[in-house]
C-alpha cells in the first residue's frame, strides 16, 4: 500500500483516495470469500428469484380473470408511465372498517406485479363514532363538515390511527408501506367564518410521495392539509384525491366503496361504463340521476376534463379492484371522457387524410402493401357506405351495402383501432353504436388479425356464428341472421369467395354461438377428434359425449390392450380400436383435435411428434387436450378450467385439462380467494370413488379392500395439492381418500378468513361469482351428496357453515370425477378451442 502511494506523484487527498479505494477492493476481495458474505449474496439472489417467481405466479393468477392478452396489455400500459402516474386510490373510511384485509390483499396484489398505487384514505364513519362518544354532534353546511377545534383534534387522532392501521395491514401481507399523514397538501381556509378549520387545497407537495416510492414503499396518505404557517385543516377526502390526481395526472383514479360502483336508479343494475363526451348531457337530465349520484358524476367530469384522455375514474369495491384494472369487462363503474363518435353516410363527408392516417397505422392489408388506401377508397365509391370515426382518429369502422342486392346483409369492411383506443374501450363504444344501426351484419377477419389490436376472440364474443377458410385463414363472422336458410346462403357466399383458388376437396369450418345453437349445420362444419387412451373410464365417458355431440365426430380410438376390437356404443360410424404410435399421427391429417387420455408422464412423445410435424410442414397444427398432469404447470399450455379461464381457451391449441380433485377444490376456493387468511392455509378433505384410481389393479380400486373402509393416500404433496396451490397462487392443504363407491367426489373445504363473515355472506359471494355458469349449481340450503351428483355433468356447492367467530367457513362440494372432473371438461375445452358453443353435446340438466 505504501509503495503504491510513493510511486504516484499526486496531492495527499488523491493518494488517500487511492489508498481507500485499494483498501476497499482488498476488503471486498477478502469479504467475498467469507461464508457470511457468500450467505448474504445468496440470500439477496434468492430474494430476487423469489420476487420474480411471485410476480410470475400473480400474473398467472390474473390470467384467470381475463385473457392473457388483456392482462399483459394492461400491465404494459400501467408500467409504461412513472410509478406515481399509475393510480391514485381513494379509500372510504367504511372500507377501512369493513374490508381492511381485503384492501390490503388487493394493494399487495398490485405491488407484487411492480405497481405503486398512491393511496389516500378518509375516516368519516370513525370520526363520527368518536364525536358521538365525546358528546359532539357533527355539523354540516352544504354537505361540508364544520370543523371546530375539538372536531379537528379528534379528526387528527382518527386519521393518524386509521393511517397506521392500513400500513400495519399491508406490512402483515409483506408489502412495504409508508405512513404519510400530513405534509402533502398545502391549503388556505375555505371560509373560516362559516366552516372554521376546513381547507381549500392550493398546492401539492410530491416529495414525500416520490421518496416513498423510491424506497419501494406504498405511500399511504390522509386528506389533512396544512396552511403555510403550519395550521392543520380538514379537507374532504374525495376533494383531496381529485387535487392529487390533477397534479400527478395518473392513468387511473379509483374510488373504493362497498357498493362496487354506481347503480341505475330505475333498473337497479350497476352502470358498467359512462362515456362522458357521449353521454354526460343526456345522463344528467335523467330523473333518477340526483343527489350523491349526480354530484359524483359531475365531480368526475370536472376532474377528467383537466386530465389527459388516457386517464379514467373507476368506482369499485376493494375485492374487485384487480378485475377492474386488468380486464376489458371490468367489475365496477368506469367513467372516462371517451371519444366522441361521428357517423357519416357519404364518403365525401369525411376528411380522406384522416382515413388514410388510421389505415396506414392500423390496417394490416395496407401496412403489408397488399392494397393501397387510394385504391380502396376508389372501390368504396361504388357502394352505399356508412363510416364511423372518433375525434382524435383512433378508430375507424366502414359498413357497406351492395346497392344492387339490398336484401343482402350489411358488411363491416373495416374495423380498425389503435392500442390507445383499445385500452380506453373505444372499440366497445363504437361496436354498440354499430349494433344499434344494423340489425344484421357480416364481417371478415383476415389471417393476420392476431397481429392487430382486436384479436379473434374479440370477434367471436360479438358474433352469432362464424365460418373459417383453411385456405387463407380468414374467418367470416355474422350476427342477426334469424333463419337457417339465410345462414346457409351467407356461408355459401363466403365459401365461394374464399375458396375460388382453393384446391379440390378443401374444407371450410363453421361455428355457431350459443344463441344460434338450434341451427342445422352441414357436415362441413363438423370437426374430427382422435382419442388416445380410450380404454379407461374417462375415455369411455368421452366417447359417450362425442357420440351425442352435434359437431364432433370420433375418427380414431387408440388402446394398446383393445387393438383390433370393435368400438361398442358409438353410433355415428363403425370404429375399431387401433394402437397409435407417436409417428402415426402425421398421417392422420383429417383429425382436427387429439385428446390424450393417458397416464402421467406418457403423452410427451405424442406432443413432441405433433409439434415436430407442424414445424417441418408435414402436418397442419392440431388442438391437443391433455388429461394428464404433464402440462398443468407449463405456462405455454392453456389451463382448461373454463369457468375461470374461458377467455384464453377460444382458439387455443395446447390445453391441459385440470385434475378432478383440482377442479372441485378450485370451484370451492376461488370465490373466497380475496378473503383468505394469509397466515392459515385452507384445507381440502377429499373422498373419491374408486374409479378415480384408474383401471390398473391396486388396493385403491379393489372393492374387497374398500368394503366398509376409507383409505387415505398421498396425504401430503399430492399432485392436485400442488396444482391447486399453483393455480390459486396460494398454499392449499389437500388430504385425499378413496371410498367404496364407484363414481363421484365429495370435498369438505375448510377456509380461514381474513374478515368476519356470515353464512349468508359466503353464499352470496358464491352466487354472485357463479352467476350464469351452467355447470356450477350453488345450493340455497343443505350440503350436496355424492349419490345425487354421480353421473351429472355439473358441480354442486353448498353447506356454507361459518364458525361462531365468523373467521372460518366450511364449504361442501360434489363433482363427478369422470365427467366435470375429466371428460365433460375436456369437451368444454374442445368446444371453445374449435369455436363451438361451450356446452354443445353436454347435458345441462
Amino acid at each position: 500500500m505504501l509503495s503504491f502511494a510513493r510511486k504516484v506523484s499526486a496531492p495527499v487527498t488523491t493518494r488517500l483516495t487511492a489508498a481507500r479505494a485499494t483498501n476497499t477492493l482488498a476488503t471486498r476481495s477478502i469479504l467475498s470469500t467469507t461464508p457470511r458474505y457468500i450467505q448474504q449474496r445468496r440470500a439477496y439472489s434468492n430474494d430476487l428469484s423469489t420476487a420474480a417467481a411471485e410476480k410470475e405466479t400473480i400474473v398467472k393468477l390474473l390470467y384467470n380473470i381475463g385473457s392473457r392478452k388483456e392482462v399483459e396489455q394492461y400491465l404494459r400500459h400501467f408500467s409504461s408511465v412513472e410509478s406515481q402516474k399509475f393510480a391514485v386510490i381513494k379509500v372510504g373510511g367504511a372500507v377501512l372498517t369493513d374490508e381492511l384485509e381485503t384492501l390490503a390483499s388487493a394493494l399487495t396484489f398490485l405491488n407484487r406485479v411492480g405497481l405503486y398505487p398512491i393511496v389516500l384514505h378518509g375516516a368519516g364513519p370513525q370520526l363520527n363514532r368518536l364525536l358521538e362518544d365525546a358528546g359532539v354532534e357533527p355539523q354540516y353546511d352544504e354537505g361540508i363538515r364544520i370543523t371546530d377545534p375539538q372536531t379537528l383534534e379528534i379528526a387528527r387522532k382518527v386519521f393518524m390511527s386509521e393511517n397506521l392501521k392500513l400500513v400495519d395491514a399491508l406490512e402483515r401481507h409483506g408489502t412495504r408501506a409508508r405512513p404519510i399523514p400530513g405534509g402533502v397538501f398545502v391549503a388556505e381556509y375555505l371560509d373560516k367564518a362559516k366552516y372554521q378549520y376546513v381547507g381549500r387545497i392550493t398546492s401539492v407537495n410530491k416529495d414525500a410521495i416520490e421518496s416513498s416510492i423510491r424506497a419501494g414503499a406504498l405511500p399511504i396518505l390522509t386528506s389533512l392539509a396544512e396552511t403555510p404557517d403550519g395550521q392543520i385543516l380538514n379537507v374532504n377526502a374525495d376533494v383531496a384525491a381529485a387535487e392529487l390526481a390533477t397534479v400527478l395526472e395518473p392513468l387511473k383514479i379509483v374510488f373504493l366503496n362497498e357498493k362496487n360502483g354506481l347503480y341505475h336508479g330505475v333498473t337497479g343494475k350497476k352502470i358498467d361504463t359512462i362515456n362522458l363526451d357521449e353521454e354526460y348531457e343526456d345522463l344528467m337530465k335523467e330523473s333518477w340521476v340526483r343527489y350523491g349520484t349526480k354530484l359524483k358524476i359531475r365531480e368526475c367530469k370536472e376532474l377528467l376534463d383537466g386530465l389527459p384522455r388516457s386517464s379514467s375514474v373507476a368506482i369499485i369495491s376493494a375485492g374487485h379492484l384487480h378485475k377492474e384494472l386488468f380486464t376489458d369487462s371490468g367489475a365496477g363503474t368506469l367513467i372516462r371522457r371517451g371519444h366522441k363518435l361521428f357517423k357519416f353516410d357519404k364518403l365525401d363527408q369525411v376528411d380522406p387524410d384522416k382515413i388514410r392516417r388510421i389505415m396506414e397505422a392500423e390496417d394490416e392489408v395496407v401496412k403489408t402493401g397488399e392494397a393501397s388506401v387510394a385504391s380502396y377508397l376508389r372501390d368504396l365509391q361504388k357502394k352505399d357506405v356508412t363510416l364511423y370515426t372518433d375525434e382524435p382518429g383512433q378508430v375507424l369502422a366502414i359498413v357497406t351495402k351492395d346497392p344492387e342486392n339490398p336484401s343482402q346483409p350489411a358488411v363491416l369492411e373495416k374495423l380498425l383501432a389503435s392500442k390507445t383506443a383499445v385500452l380506453n374501450n373505444v372499440p366497445e363504444n363504437l361496436w354498440n353504436t354499430i349494433r344499434k344501426d344494423f340489425d344484421v351484419l357480416t364481417w371478415r377477419v383476415g389471417s393476420k388479425a392476431e397481429d392487430g389490436n382486436l384479436d379473434r376472440s374479440w370477434h367471436f364474443e360479438r358474433a352469432d356464428g362464424s365460418l373459417r377458410s383453411p385456405q387463407d385463414g380468414s374467418t367470416m363472422f355474422f350476427y342477426g341472421i334469424q333463419d337457417s336458410d339465410s345462414v346457409k346462403q351467407t356461408l355459401d357466399g363466403f365459401k365461394h369467395t374464399s375458396s375460388a383458388k382453393a384446391p379440390a376437396g378443401a374444407r371450410s369450418f363453421s361455428t355457431f354461438a350459443q344463441q344460434r345453437r338450434g341451427f342445422a349445420s352441414s357436415s362441413a362444419s363438423r370437426k374430427n377428434v382422435g382419442l388416445i387412451g380410450a380404454r379407461g373410464y374417462t375415455g369411455r365417458e368421452l366417447i359417450n359425449i362425442i357420440n351425442n355431440h352435434p359437431e364432433l365426430n370420433l375418427t380414431h380410438v387408440s388402446s394398446r390392450e383393445l387393438e383390433g376390437k370393435p368400438l361398442e356404443g358409438y353410433t355415428k360410424s363403425s370404429l375399431t380400436y387401433v394402437n397409435l404410435k407417436p409417428e402415426d399421427l402425421k398421417a392422420q391429417e383429417q383429425v382436427d383435435a387429439w385428446v390424450l387420455a393417458l397416464p402421467n408422464g406418457v403423452c410427451a412423445p405424442f406432443v413432441n411428434q405433433v409439434e415436430a410435424d407442424v414445424k417441418e410442414g408435414k402436418s397442419s397444427d392440431k388442438v391437443l387436450v391433455d388429461l394428464s398432469a404433464d402440462y398443468r404447470f407449463d405456462n405455454t399450455w392453456t389451463y382448461g378450467l373454463p369457468e375461470f379461464n374461458r377467455q384464453n381457451l377460444g382458439g387455443a391449441t395446447r390445453i391441459s385439462n385440470p385434475g378432478c380433485y383440482a377442479t372441485g377444490a378450485q370451484m370451492s376456493l376461488r370465490p373466497l380467494l380475496p378473503f383468505f387468511d394469509q397466515y392459515s392455509a385452507p384445507t381440502v378433505f377429499g373422498v373419491s370413488g374408486y374409479s378415480g384410481a384408474g383401471t390398473k389393479p391396486s388396493p385403491k380400486n379393489d372393492p374387497k379392500v374398500l368394503h366398509d373402509n376409507l383409505l387415505p393416500y398421498a396425504m401430503t404433496n399430492h399432485i392436485h395439492e400442488r396444482e391447486v396451490s399453483y393455480q390459486l397462487g396460494k398454499p392449499v392443504n389437500f388430504i385425499p381418500h378413496v371410498a367404496s363407491f364407484f363414481q363421484g367426489i365429495q370435498l369438505t373445504v375448510n377456509v380461514p378468513l381474513n374478515k368476519t363473515m356470515t353464512s349468508n355472506d359466503v353464499r352470496s359471494v358464491f352466487e354472485e361469482f357463479y352467476q350464469g355458469e351452467k355447470l356450477v349449481h350453488v345450493l340455497e340450503s343443505g350440503e350436496p351428496y355424492v349419490r345425487d351428483n354421480s353421473g351429472k355433468h355439473f358441480v354442486r356447492v353448498g353447506g356454507f357453515s361459518v364458525h361462531p367467530d365468523g373467521k372460518r367457513v366450511v364449504v361442501a362440494t360434489t363433482i363427478d370425477n369422470l365427467l366435470k372432473g375429466a371428460a365433460t371438461q375436456a369437451v368444454q375445452n374442445l368446444n371453445l378451442a374449435l369455436g363451438f358453443d361451450e356446452y354443445a353435446g353436454i347435458p345441462l340438466n
